[in-house]
């Protein structure tokens, strides 16, 4: 086999239509786009979601609830959860996805007050709820605001 003599096989690769060359060659006059309307007019570009006139689906669909574009999503881990690595001193997030709390390293992590903490360590999270921070600072651990 010799790689300087490759051709594509017959009928894999087809030949351009070529349009506005005159009446002989069959696709003169209008160019194979029809009398009037908008695809026949020059500069034309179709709408994202337009469906030729008939209603888009983006329109047909039922809409329900309402989807807050800015809300920020928080891996939750509750105090209960930290007791099992209660022998490590500081806490973070990467700690957490080592021991497997939590299942993502870029989504951020907010720790809630359910459980009771009773010693001392310290913690950096994106996030803190009031009575987690007061449970926490009351076992004279820390915590940081990453």
């Amino acid at each position: 086999m010799n790689l300087s003599t490759l051709e594509y096989a017959d009928g894999s690769r087809k030949k351009r239509k070529r349009v506005g060359r005159g009446q002989g060659s069959g696709h003169g006059g209008t160019s194979c786009r029809g009398h009037k309307g908008a695809r026949s007019r020059s500069g034309f570009k179709r709408k994202l979601g337009f469906e030729g006139g008939q209603t888009p689906m983006q329109r047909r669909l039922p809409k329900r609830g309402f989807f807050n574009r800015f809300s920020k999503e928080f891996q939750i881990i509750n105090l209960r959860d930290l007791e099992r690595i209660k022998e490590i001193k500081k806490i973070d997030p990467q700690v957490l996805y080592k021991y497997g709390l939590i299942s993502k390293k870029a989504v951020p992590v907010k720790v809630l007050g359910v459980g009771e903490m009773n010693w001392e360590v310290e913690i950096s999270a994106h996030a803190f709820s009031k009575s987690a921070q007061e449970k926490i600072e009351a076992a004279n651990g820390r915590i940081s605001v990453l």
